[in-house]
């Protein structure tokens, strides 16, 4: 498994598993109106995209409930039902608060297991319109990064043991166990389903860090380890746009699969460089250093035990060469849209500010290089270029 994706996986599921209490609801709102109100239930709905979720939803007049064990951030949505159990339905009340339970859509976005992704599906099977499973890029098969522009019938990703609820030592069971949680939501909610499959989720309120690093080190300045190419694409989506994508299949009953990837043009590292030093003003001298010497770099530096981290990025050659390359075709025609990456940019930035002055958790910068790590490594670039 390469570098990049463990990246995605760790964060995605870390995202999920550990919201931050006391963390800055959405302060950036959105306009459309919908078609038509909905009775909403939202299973989780205190990571990084059910509040959003939930934001967007009460905005657009709908009726939000949401589910969950009820121990994160529970001053969020004090306006909405609650309803407390367990995904696991071995565990206390399990799904029970479920049965019987009227709603046009469910959000699924906090589903890993199939067992669990199982027992909420067939507690709502008769009383549900509409079942929305948030999956991921991921649930495709390794093999598949290496190859550009694929779509949503690329090969997924399998197990051995479809039974296993484990991600692995190193993540290396979360795709195919997406893969099997979309499965079992198609089979329970057979024609009434939409599977959304998101890479990089990005924006404010995204405490990894993962993206936000980048224009975070422009704004700081001086010379910086810029990784492989300008010309290198990189794929991200807002939360503010997947969720507001995820309401608007819902609004319109739009079934089926689809990439939830942006933007609607090819992005590069370049650019999201660029901007995030014009819009922070930065003097910040960017230093391209091929993937060839990050490669070799990183693994001495993982003999090391020192993390040598490029979050987000991948090597636009070999095994990784089509990892930000995956078509969206079908969603923006299902109504999928982005903001500008100088939004995102900005809207990031202003909400990692706030958090760094009022979470103490999140006062240092949880994803990248130290700047220690990138001084040597820069360092060690220069001496291999000078050195021939």
């Amino acid at each position: 498994m390469n570098s990049s994706r463990r990246s995605l996986l760790k964060g995605a599921v870390a995202g999920s598993a550990a919201a931050l209490t006391g963390c800055i609801p959405s302060l950036f709102a959105r306009q459309d109106a919908p078609p038509k109100k909905l009775k909403i239930l939202v299973l989780g709905g205190t990571g990084l995209i059910g509040p959003s979720l939930v934001t967007s939803a009460l905005e657009r007049g709908h009726t939000v409930t949401l589910f969950n064990r009820g121990k994160t951030r529970t001053e969020l949505f004090p306006e909405v039902e609650r309803l407390i159990g367990d995904r696991d339905p071995s565990k206390g009340e399990g799904v029970k608060a479920l049965v019987g339970k009227s709603f046009d859509v469910c959000f699924d976005d906090c589903g890993y297991y199939p067992r669990h992704v199982k027992a909420s599906a067939e507690a709502l099977a008769k009383t549900c319109g509409h079942y929305v499973f948030t999956s991921s890029i991921s649930a495709y098969a390794e093999e598949t990064n290496a190859i550009e522009n694929l779509d949503e019938t690329a090969k997924l990703a399998t197990m051995a043991d479809p039974t296993l609820e484990t991600m692995g030592d190193n993540y290396q069971y979360y795709g195919a166990l997406k893969a099997l949680c979309e499965q079992a939501s198609e089979a329970t909610f057979p024609g009434r389903c939409t599977v959304i499959r998101p890479g990089y989720i990005v924006g404010p309120e995204d405490w990894t860090d993962r993206f936000t690093y980048w224009p975070w080190r422009v704004a700081k300045g001086g010379k910086m380890l810029a990784p492989g190419n300008p010309t290198d694409p990189i794929q991200v989506i807002d939360v503010r746009d997947l969720t507001d994508f995820m309401l608007k299949v819902a609004e319109n009953e739009s079934f089926g699969v689809f990439n939830a990837v942006g933007p609607d043009r090819r992005l590069t590292m370049g650019e999201v460089l660029d901007t995030s030093k014009r819009l922070t003003k930065s003097d910040a001298e960017f230093v391209w250093v091929d993937a060839a010497f990050l490669a070799k770099y990183g693994e001495e530096a993982a003999a090391r035990k020192e993390a040598f981290d490029l979050p987000i990025w991948a090597a636009y050659e070999g095994a990784s060469k089509g990892f930000h390359t995956w078509k969206n075709e079908r969603a923006i025609a299902a109504g999928m849209r982005f903001r500008s990456i100088e939004t995102t940019i900005a809207d990031t930035l202003e909400w990692r500010k706030m958090a760094m002055e009022t979470i103490p958790r999140m006062k240092e910068m949880r994803a990248g290089l130290t700047p220690e790590l990138e001084t040597r490594a820069l360092e060690a670039f220069a001496a291999r270029k000078a050195g021939g």
